[in-house]
């Protein structure tokens, strides 16, 4: 049970003042390059069939009673803007991720995506590198990784070419591995190997930024062609703590709708509830979604990392165990 007798902040007032003042900046950061705030709907018909990610779902009566879905980014309905002709656009906002606790993740949390047309994913690292810069008060030296060399330095494995069995020897060798007769695809180790031993080797002190994902993660970004072909895709890492993840946007319809169908064919073998395909999105990327790159940043994890402390309450007026 619940004791409300706790009633005070997670962070203290002076934390809180300085959280505004970081978000304040960011704003500024934004006005200065002539990116302009939008806010759109937190609650859609339709929702992310990632399989990593678990919506959470709420009743509506109005205008007859169905279901909507609280969303977990704020992506579709920006895009939407962005081929309506918007141009670079950026949002922060709340959003809703289910099964998501622990000192770096909660179910509700704050989100900051941008937009900019005319941008790959190299010149969207230069922009986060000199929004990082803006929030840390200082400039960045920040390196830049491929994928495969990150994964070859720090865990002595080529992903690119490793098969699921080596993958998943290189976990167990290095005990992580949530149960000895877990089975999964090369992705579910490499997965776990980028959360537990590369990732929190990476960004020590200044920014990483990492490039060239296999293309088997692409998720919304589109694929270079190769040898070997790589997904347009990058993340952001600070002292080890992922804070990004951005695209070169994926703009073709017909390909957009082949892995939402191939996503809820994964969710139906997990056995994982199968949510509505964002048709309204389709139908904007069909009228034309400009060539784009989009990124979205943790801003409860950005201000825990610049403010050096261990969990995401330590930044929040109110944890999610307090609301």
């Amino acid at each position: 049970m619940n004791d409300a007798t706790d009633w005070r902040p997670a962070a203290d007032l002076e934390t809180l003042r300085w959280r505004a003042q970081r978000i304040a900046g960011i704003r500024a950061f934004f006005a200065e390059r002539g990116v302009w705030e939008v806010e759109t709907p937190m609650l859609s018909r339709a929702a992310a069939t990632d399989p990593a990610l678990h919506s959470l779902r709420s009743e509506v009566a109005v205008p007859a009673p169905h279901h909507r879905y609280w969303h977990t980014s704020p992506e579709f309905p920006m895009k939407r803007l962005l081929a309506a002709g918007s141009g670079p656009i950026y949002q922060i906002c709340r959003v809703f991720r289910d099964g998501e606790l622990g000192r770096l993740h909660s179910p509700e949390f704050t989100l900051l995506e941008w937009y900019r047309p005319g941008f790959d994913e190299h010149a969207l690292m230069d922009e986060v590198a000199g929004l990082l810069g803006a929030v840390l008060g200082r400039t960045v030296r920040d390196e830049r990784i491929t994928y495969r060399d990150a994964f070859l330095r720090h865990a002595g494995l080529d992903p690119m070419t490793a098969d699921p069995a080596h993958c998943r020897r290189c976990c167990l060798d290095r005990g992580i591995c949530p149960d000895p007769g877990a089975t999964g695809d090369r992705d579910f180790w490499l997965d776990l190997l980028m959360s537990h031993v590369v990732g929190p080797a990476l960004g020590r002190g200044e920014p990483c930024f990492v490039f060239d994902y296999p293309p088997s993660q692409a998720a919304l970004a589109r694929i270079r062609p190769g040898p070997p072909a790589v997904a347009a895709r990058f993340e952001l890492y600070l002292n080890g703590v992922e804070l990004a993840n951005g695209f070169h946007e994926l703009t073709d319809p017909a390909e957009q709708a082949g892995r939402f169908r191939a996503e809820l064919a994964r969710r139906r073998q997990l056995g994982l509830a199968l949510p509505p395909v964002d048709e309204r999105l389709l139908a904007a990327m069909q009228a034309g979604l400009p060539d784009c790159s989009g990124v979205a940043v943790g801003v409860d994890r950005l201000l825990m990392v610049v403010a050096g402390v261990a969990r995401l309450e330590r930044v929040l007026p109110f944890a999610f165990d307090r609301s």
